[in-house]
């Protein structure tokens, strides 16, 4: 049983749907006293995971037992948003006698999905810098990976995604399609884009990046597409260039405090000073600089520029360039403070959800983005090797090869952590690249 969970898992292919995509045979091979299943779905107008927990809660809910046998966690809480009533009450629901399984309400703040968030607002526990939740006794899990895990425990790998589709679109819907489908094509199951001009976006609004390329494949950790006009200032913020960022910086920058004051893992107590990175650079990039390698600690959730900078500066993209910088001159992060306190003004200045969506420009597109089945079946995917945070998968099939849906077709490479990768339709393999597996149906 212990090593079938597992084996399982690893074989299905199972990796973080809300995040990176860290494999999750790895993560749960451990001994922890806590589990947090993060239903948060923090990111605005996305709305996945609350309509998973309302269809699938019976199968969530078996899944976390069996996790919580095998890594003998003594509590197993799922963190859904007080607003989430339908979720919260279907919920307990399936619940039931399992005393041991409780629902926690979460405020209807961002980022709460956030797992540093997450962690202190369910257990009071405060995950070091630079640190992961395993360090403080806690292993934390999306719905959607949740989920997947139930399928993998039956034998089934993930080869399809959960996602929604919204912004400026005919119908705003939260879709299950095949890894590897055509964003394009995704689209088009929410009616289409209203106007062609509109820009992309993969993933949410604080966090999603643009797409240049509407032909790009939606993958395991593909949560939503979001269509914007090009003069909302998300994607104005989004398509700004390093050097205009750098340029604007030394024009602009108050040195106000905002970004810091309103920084999350600042107000956790982490040494992130947001505002100092923004002087630090208006002098040049010096990346050994102590002040400088604070971008170590930056999750990249967007509220310092996207709603507490009054100058309309950028310094979580200043953070994620200075990261980029220092990991390929190895210059390694000295943060791992562990002796954190909340600041005393945490409760007081927390981003609400609603404030950020009417700053943001996006009221206008809020929509519950109902769940609906489709017969979509695409004629062509295009699998990605690298959908997980490890190495990329290594084919195992031939060009010209027919395959199965659901057939292993890209393993982890030997001594490496990785996750395997399966078909995703039936067809026949036309290509194998370094980056992808493409198959066609016949």
């Amino acid at each position: 049983m212990v090593n079938s969970l597992i084996n399982k898992i690893k074989f299905a292919g199972v990796v973080g749907a809300g995040g990176a995509g860290f494999p999750t045979h790895i993560k749960l091979d451990t001994k922890v006293d806590w589990i947090i299943v993060n239903g948060a779905e923090c990111e605005p107008l996305l709305n996945v995971d609350p309509q998973l927990v309302c269809r699938y809660a019976d199968r969530l809910v078996d899944a976390v037992v069996k996790i919580r046998e095998y890594t003998g966690a003594k509590k197993v809480t799922f963190g859904i948003k007080k607003k989430q009533k339908e979720s919260c009450a279907t919920l307990r629901l399936a619940i039931n006698q399992k005393s041991d399984v409780e629902v926690f309400e979460l405020p209807d703040i961002y980022p709460a999905g956030d797992e540093h968030i997450l962690v202190y607002e369910v257990t009071g526990r405060i995950v070091p810098e630079s640190g992961i939740p395993l360090q403080v006794g806690v292993v934390v899990i999306n719905v959607e990976t949740l989920l997947n895990v139930s399928y993998a425990l039956e034998d089934i790998p993930v080869t399809e995604t959960y996602l929604s589709v919204v912004g400026n679109v005919k119908k705003p819907v939260t879709v299950r399609v095949p890894i590897g489908s055509p964003i394009r094509e995704v689209i088009r199951l929410a009616g289409g884009m209203n106007n062609d001009a509109d820009i992309v976006l993969e993933g949410g609004p604080m966090m999603g990046k643009v797409v240049f390329d509407l032909d790009t494949p939606v993958t395991k950790t593909t949560k939503g597409l979001v269509i914007l006009p090009a003069d909302n200032v998300v994607v104005k913020r989004k398509l700004q260039r390093p050097i205009a960022m750098l340029q604007q910086i030394k024009a602009a920058c108050e040195t106000c405090l905002m970004c810091t004051d309103l920084c999350p893992r600042y107000l956790l107590g982490h040494n992130l000073q947001p505002h100092m990175i923004m002087r630090g650079v208006s002098y040049g990039i010096n990346t050994e600089a102590e002040i400088i390698t604070q971008a170590w600690l930056c999750c990249e959730c967007g509220v310092c520029d996207l709603y507490a900078c009054p100058m309309d500066l950028v310094p979580r993209e200043i953070n994620a360039m200075l990261k980029k910088l220092m990991a390929e001159k190895k210059i390694p992060n000295p943060h791992n403070r562990t002796d954190l306190q909340p600041r005393w003004t945490r409760n007081g200045r927390q981003t609400p959800l609603k404030r950020l969506i009417l700053r943001l420009g996006l009221t206008r597109y809020q929509s519950s983005a109902p769940f609906i089945e489709t017969e979509y079946q695409p004629k062509s995917v295009t699998i990605r090797l690298r959908q997980h945070l490890g190495a990329p998968s290594a084919p195992i099939v031939q060009r010209g090869q027919r395959v199965s849906k659901g057939q292993c077709i890209a393993d982890i490479p030997e001594g490496a952590r990785g996750a395997r990768i399966h078909s995703s339709i039936a067809g026949i393999v036309k290509e194998i690249t370094e980056q992808y597996i493409r198959i066609e149906s016949p």
